[in-house]
């Protein structure tokens, strides 16, 4: 992918995250879901490329979401061919976070090329990441304890000294039992698959592994994170009614023992954007000064495996 893209892709969460910040702590969180996400496909369609939301908020009748199918970016004067992009997006991970001023909520993108991305129905995922320490040690039909023996021998732990972020919810109380009882250090957040996720491969943020049942298209997108920070992530489809089996079904992931590695979730070379709606130990939120509005976000590129966390301030108009 072109850096200036990448760089045209920035400004898209940029966007989303500053439109959702306005609404931060004023209990409105539909408002401010729809906020990010008109915010987000207006920047994406003033972008000379061709894209398509493989991963979405919703179905085509469920405006304004940006939903999956709809294509996005706007093409050149000269009718040049575009690359296509398969897109999954979260407009604003995090909407009861930011309707109650909670920190940790960010907008997220991810690019691929055609054909990236698991297309997962809607529903919940088991999801298992790590950092390049844990690469191709993990197994997420083990034992909590074993997953966490390995990474921990490899990152030069003791178990005790493990950090592992659990989402709170009661279908994920096994694995807090689990953590407990090896002693390891155990940190519960409330929303925000995507930025835990990721966490374990981020240096500066104390997460050694996160693990879980959250939501499906959040654990793609968290994929697409973990691989270009040279990561590791497994996953199992967990529907949660029928319905969501049959979609199951129709997609050809109807074997629920079936273990969704890295390469399953991302195929290919995966792109990376996310920007700070509210503050967390890895983004800063967005601020409003006098004349500036700042902004804080994380960019990373499978390709070269670099990431980039860039601070902007766009001057306040008028």
């Amino acid at each position: 992918m072109d850096r200036n893209l990448a760089l045209e892709f920035v400004r898209v969460t940029e966007a989303a995250a500053i439109a959702a910040s306005h609404w931060l702590g004023r209990g409105d969180k539909e408002a401010a879901d729809k906020a990010a996400v008109e915010a987000m496909r207006s920047r994406l369609n003033d972008i000379e490329f061709r894209g398509t939301i493989v991963i979405g908020e919703g179905e085509k009748d469920e405006a304004p979401m940006l939903y999956i199918g709809e294509k996005v970016g706007r093409q050149p004067f000269d009718n040049q061919v575009l690359p296509e992009f398969d897109i999954a997006v979260d407009p604003l991970e995090g909407t009861t976070l930011t309707a109650h001023g909670k920190p940790g909520a960010i907008a997220v993108i991810a690019f691929g090329t055609k054909g990236t991305f698991l297309d997962p129905p809607g529903t919940y995922m088991d999801q298992l990441t790590v950092g390049p320490e844990g690469k191709g040690l993990i197994d997420i039909t083990a034992p909590l304890e074993e997953n966490i023996k390995k990474v921990a021998q490899a990152s030069g732990k003791e178990p005790e000294e493990m950090t592992i972020a659990i989402l709170e919810r009661d279908r994920n109380q096994h694995y807090v039992d689990s953590a407990r009882r090896i002693g390891s250090r155990v940190i519960l957040f409330e929303h925000g698959t995507v930025a835990h996720g990721i966490a374990p491969a981020i240096s500066n943020w104390e997460i050694d592994m996160m693990i879980g049942i959250g939501g499906a298209p959040e654990a793609v997108i968290t994929a697409a994170g973990i691989k270009a920070l040279g990561g590791d992530m497994q996953a199992i489809l967990k529907p949660h009614s029928d319905e969501f089996l049959k979609q199951a079904q129709a997609k050809g992931m109807g074997d629920l023992n079936r273990v969704y590695k890295l390469n399953d979730l991302a195929r290919d070379q995966t792109l990376f954007v996310a920007t700070g709606v509210s503050a967390s130990p890895i983004l800063n939120g967005v601020n409003f000064g006098k004349n500036y509005i700042t902004t804080h976000s994380i960019m990373m590129r499978s390709k070269s495996g670099t990431v980039r966390f860039i601070e902007a301030h766009h001057k306040i108009s008028g």
